[in-house]
């Protein structure tokens, strides 16, 4: 079975859905949506049976695929995972049906300017979106790593410039510019990897195991690295590069928001793991300083920003630039438990704010505005979403016996040897955490109920301003009437529910995936298996 081409399969599978939903009909809607979600389940199953298929003792990638591409420049379509990337795939195949399922009966509305749009076109950019995301972590060409690292931000920037908020078109046009200039610093250090390369192998490759064993002089590889940092720190985001996510997160459709936070930001602490370490470990080395200060700057401001923030939707995309601050810290603290408990973090954040981004959605279904203040007493008309909010939000703060724990505690006590005065800084965001997720269930929750119009007349006020969301689905007029969670919404949470309980219980299968990997990445850079510091130059600890 490890023959079987699985990750050029999930690649190319939804491709071949998107076509298809694309040349439907306008009036197949009904058709359109079961054949996104029986290809999104397709490629959750070839996940499955890839993971499998995958011995975490064995070969560093495995499942491996290769064809000369651009035999001139020596580029390839090269495919392959390690426990860190496979974890990755793994994460995609749970969400992309999860999200198809919360769209499931939302319409695309004109925005009285052009004609009504087709949600068919809706779920073919997602299933688009979905194959570029294998690609980006199954790439083991650096060059092919870079197309589907661009190419990724085509479907997120349609899926939020035509289907998103009010506000849309700033913030698809602002993701897409941020993003663009990262990829385009990374391009300037892409091509000079393959002049290096060129020059002490007497050819160029972009092969990432040649490219590996590379002896790079450490002034080079301090530039090299900053141009793939610069990249990956806008994708994360690190502050302060991280000023496209809360627009971008905010006027995102529900589920593109959840893919968004979920899986495309964890391309650049991917990136950070699979590339800057492994091919720069001098200049990985001597500017840990500085990005370790940058993640600590992002978790305490993220969340004293968070606590002050009045929109639902604005308030979880600060909370994600807090957690990736803790997963830079746990790479870069240069620890093999830290690092595991970082790749651990990227999967269980996925997991838990893309619950909370869902409750949140549907908060906003029911009662037409992203505002807290419009919000109140919802508990007592609405107690099954009331627990599924109450659970991802205790999940996002960590809480012992959560999903979240795990990662959070092993990134702490691994990173606390080694950077002790950074990893209590960090921890002062953990209680700024419980402040800003428990008052917003508060308020929404609990408290005197307050009257909400839910009609798209009451929208522009409560969003400020501007034209109302393209997708939008039936919801009663005000709180007073609000409904609990249908079957089709409790199918749709049911998944995630059981992830953050079940890995918060029990997260050692995915840990025995990641540790191996983490532990030939740390080797790379330095780091025994035993997790001690790399050596500092000069020769000193």
């Amino acid at each position: 079975m490890s023959d079987f081409p699985f990750l050029l399969a999930m690649i190319v599978v939804p491709a071949v859905g998107a076509a298809v939903l694309a040349a439907l009909p306008p009036t197949r809607q009904a058709l359109a949506r079961q054949l996104a979600m029986a290809v999104s389940l397709l490629v959750l199953l070839l996940a499955v049976l890839a993971t499998v298929a995958f011995d975490p003792a064995g070969d560093r990638f495995q499942l491996t695929t290769s064809v000369t591409w651009i035999a001139d420049f020596g580029v390839s379509f090269a495919l392959g995972v390690d426990g860190i990337a496979l974890v990755m795939l793994l994460l995609i195949g749970v969400l992309v049906p999860v999200v198809i399922g919360a769209s499931w009966d939302e319409q695309a509305e004109s925005d009285g300017k052009r004609g009504p749009r087709s949600m068919r076109t809706y779920w073919a950019w997602l299933l688009l979106l979905e194959s570029m995301m294998v690609g980006v972590f199954a790439a083991t060409d650096v060059f092919l790593f870079y197309v589907f690292f661009e190419a990724m931000l085509i479907p997120m920037y349609f899926l939020i410039g035509s289907f998103g908020g009010p506000n849309r078109q700033y913030a698809a046009v602002k993701f897409f510019l941020y993003s663009l200039l990262g990829g385009l610093v990374m391009l300037a250090s892409v091509i000079g990897l393959y002049v290096v390369s060129n020059s002490q192998l007497g050819q160029g490759t972009f092969a990432f195991d040649a490219l590996r064993q590379l002896d790079i002089d450490p002034n080079v590889q301090k530039l090299l690295f900053l141009g793939f940092f610069v990249a990956f720190a806008i994708k994360a985001p690190l502050v302060p590069l991280h000023t496209w996510l809360p627009d971008a997160g905010a006027e995102a459709p529900v589920g593109s928001a959840v893919l968004l936070v979920g899986v495309l930001d964890k391309v650049g602490t991917f990136g950070f793991l699979r590339y800057c370490l492994p091919l720069f470990p001098d200049a990985s080395r001597d500017l840990a300083p500085l990005v370790l200060v940058l993640a600590v700057i992002g978790v305490l401001y993220a969340a004293l920003v968070a606590m002050g923030q009045s929109d639902m939707k604005r308030l979880v995309s600060y909370t994600s630039i807090a957690h990736f601050g803790f997963i830079a810290l746990g790479i870069f603290a240069f620890s093999t438990e830290a690092a595991t408990g970082a790749v651990l973090y990227m999967v269980n954040h996925g997991i838990a704010t893309g619950l909370l981004f869902l409750a949140v959605g549907m908060v906003i279904t029911r009662g037409g505005s992203r505002q807290i203040r419009d919000y109140g007493g919802l508990a007592a008309k609405a107690p099954l979403l009331a627990g599924v909010f109450l659970l991802a939000g205790l999940a996002s703060l960590a809480l012992p016996g959560t999903n979240s724990f795990v990662s959070e505690f092993l990134v702490l006590i691994g990173s606390f040897p080694r950077e002790p005065v950074f990893t209590v800084l960090a921890t002062v965001g953990i209680v700024l955490a419980a402040l800003y997720v428990l008052l917003m269930y508060q308020r929404v929750f609990h408290g005197p109920p307050r009257e909400v119009l839910g009609d798209a007349e009451a929208q522009p006020e409560a969003t400020g301003g501007g034209s109302t969301a393209v997708l939008t689905a039936p919801a009663p007029a005000r709180t007073s009437r609000v409904l609990d969670l249908s079957r089709r919404e409790l199918a749709v949470v049911a998944p995630l529910v059981a992830l953050v309980i079940g890995l918060g219980v029990y997260p050692q299968p995915l840990i025995d995936l990641i540790d191996p990997a983490v532990q030939a990445t740390m080797s790379d850079v330095g780091v025994d298996p035993g997790g001690s510091a790399p050596e500092a130059p000069g020769g000193t600890d």
